[in-house]
């Protein structure tokens, strides 16, 4: 059996050293409750910034919404930043994998993106989101297939799939075929309904669930932030629901609203095993004589140097002095 943690909790909205301080707390916590896997939500240190659009409309944007997104881009981290070398360090000193929501700048651009770091060999994979919903395509880039791999760990095989991505039949077809055993779901959609959507993928993919979403409230952002959205700030902006799911549907821990917490759970990746017998969504059960998905898995770069004897160099990675 391996214990495993979904840790429910407010980030600090757009003060990304104090937060990831805080993860560092919680990554201890989780630890000293014998977990060997911690995931946290989605844009934990860096912030998701719901309610606000940027003061963009159709056709114009203002400039006290540019002020504010300069703040936002500011908070953001980069993969070669302290944030994230804190986070990789805390995972060494607790012996802990974590699954880490954050907000990180590449170059001029955002991207949603969750960090995969093994207390062993450190930042082992990221995933940036593929498809940023709604107004978050404004602020966030478009993750691509360079981002959409899994991470071996002592809790299992992992893989990371943020928020609504979870609606795309491709994505989750993608994480299947990679063998996946702890499909990790930060978001940040508290409904009720949610459950719904982790349930139906352990049981369509056999795996055990992790979904974590923050329980934060109008109160933890800045007073113009408040002001803006125009919410009581006693009420919460997103009142969590985390919760993890065995392969045969049943919920082992969750749902919880309306309060920060760390939810535990004791999963045995010998139910993954079994629950194949009668459905492998991309063994037995799949028709391949019928469907065929492919997957372009190449770094996408919209320029790129090209010099004779020299490898490419995209601009991306010049920016950001790092080839990921």
């Amino acid at each position: 059996m391996t214990r495993v943690a979904v840790v429910q909790a407010a980030s600090i909205p757009f003060d990304s050293s104090a937060t990831t301080a805080k993860a560092e707390g919680l990554i201890a916590e989780c630890a000293g409750s014998g977990a060997e896997l911690a995931v946290f939500p989605e844009a934990f240190v860096g912030c998701y910034p719901k309610g606000t659009a940027f003061g963009a409309v159709v056709g114009r944007r203002t400039g006290p919404g540019r002020e504010l997104y300069q703040r936002y881009f500011d908070t953001a981290v980069q993969l070669d930043g302290p944030e994230v070398a804190r986070l990789v360090g805390a995972c060494a000193a607790n012996a802990i994998f974590a699954v880490v929501g954050v907000i990180e700048r590449l170059g001029s651009t955002l991207y949603c993106t969750a960090l995969m770091i093994d207390p062993v060999e450190g930042l082992t994979e990221i995933h940036r989101k593929l498809m940023p919903t709604g107004l978050e395509r404004l602020i966030w880039g478009f993750g691509d297939g360079s981002t959409i791999g899994t991470a071996p760990s002592a809790a299992g095989r992992v893989g990371t799939v943020i928020c609504w991505e979870n609606y795309m039949p491709a994505l989750r077809q993608a994480m299947y075929a990679q063998g996946v055993e702890l499909y990790c779901a930060p978001t940040a959609d508290d409904r009720p309904t949610w459950l719904s959507t982790m349930t139906h993928i352990a049981l369509e993919g056999r795996v055990f669930v992790l979904s974590a979403c923050q329980a934060i409230r109008v109160g933890a952002y800045p007073e113009c932030y408040q002001e803006e959205i125009g919410e009581d700030p006693a009420s919460h902006l997103m009142r969590g629901g985390s919760a993890i799911v065995a392969p045969d549907g049943a919920v082992l821990a969750g749902p919880v609203f309306d309060e920060e917490l760390i939810l535990y759970a004791e999963v045995d990746l010998r139910e993954i095993a079994r629950a194949h017998l009668d459905m492998d969504a991309v063994g037995h059960y799949s028709r391949p004589d019928l469907f065929e998905l492919r997957i372009d898995t190449r770094r996408q770069a919209p320029v790129v140097f090209c010099d004779e004897g020299a490898s490419l160099t995209s601009t991306a990675e010049i920016a950001a002095g790092v080839a990921r």
